[in-house]
């Protein structure tokens, strides 16, 4: 089964982006990638949904699975928030849906969404 890892990324003061959570999705041999605005917090069943904003990034190497540490270019530090495995369930045209299993977030379904900007996109964490 796919992988999946959240890194909490701390940056250097007067970065571009502020502190993040890299969202990171094994698939074809890399990680498809996204700078969340906040973390994906565990959402219980009866909860409700909850929603993150993100930016879509290059894709990273699989060795970002198992990393932390300082980011190369003076980019600041990562360190796990969360790990564990993912199933892709659909992808369609500026959507995407896919099932998680870690530590933190649980079991969640996620069905994320693109926003007006290709860059932006909008996930939707719900309890399985």
């Amino acid at each position: 089964m796919p992988r999946y890892v959240v890194l909490e990324h701390e940056t250097p003061a007067g970065y571009a982006r502020p502190r993040h959570w890299d969202l990171m999705l094994e698939t074809g041999g890399a990680l498809r990638t996204w700078a969340l605005d906040e973390p994906p917090e565990r959402v219980r069943s009866g909860q409700g949904e909850h929603s993150v904003q993100g930016e879509l990034l290059r894709d990273h190497r699989l060795a970002y699975l198992d990393y932390e540490g300082p980011v190369s270019g003076g980019r600041g530090t990562v360190r796990r928030w969360d790990a564990g495995e993912c199933e892709w369930l659909a992808e369609s045209d500026g959507e995407i849906q896919f099932a998680l299993v870690g530590d933190r977030v649980g079991s969640v379904s996620v069905r994320a969404q693109r926003c007006a900007d290709d860059q932006r996109w909008l996930f939707t964490f719900a309890p399985v």
